[in-house]
């Protein structure tokens, strides 16, 4: 069973970066999509951002785009998102999620069950 690891969280100042990474522990080929989640305790998943594994497109929520940027690196199974500019209201849970059969718009819009997710990394924006 294919595993998922994120890691890169942390405490950042307002205005600056982070680099989350999620480890795949198979071939990021055996996806469709590949995407990053966000999570606020007592609020609901969002799709930050998400990436096809067959071409280079790429799906960013409004309330990123222009500051977090996703890419995947084949050779390494590994998927990031670079996070610029971070907010306050960026502080969350980060979770990656695998998914085989859906493109990376309903993955990020969460409108079927991703193959695999991990279990998440912290991320605190404070000053």
């Amino acid at each position: 069973q294919v595993q998922l690891v994120e890691s890169g969280g942390g405490f950042v100042q307002p205005g600056g970066s982070l680099r989350l990474s999620c480890a795949v522990s198979g071939l990021i080929s055996e996806f469709r999509s590949i995407g990053w989640f966000f999570q606020v305790p007592g609020q609901g998943l969002e799709g930050v951002a998400c990436i096809s594994t067959t071409d280079e497109y790429t799906y960013y929520d409004e309330s990123v785009e222009g500051r977090f940027s996703i890419h995947r690196d084949d050779a390494r199974n590994v998927v990031y998102l670079q996070m610029d500019g971070v907010r306050p209201d960026d502080t969350g849970i980060y979770f990656c999620a695998a998914d085989g059969v859906h493109d990376v718009d309903p993955l990020c819009s969460i409108k079927g069950v991703p193959d695999a997710w991990g279990r998440g990394t912290q991320v605190n924006v404070t000053s």
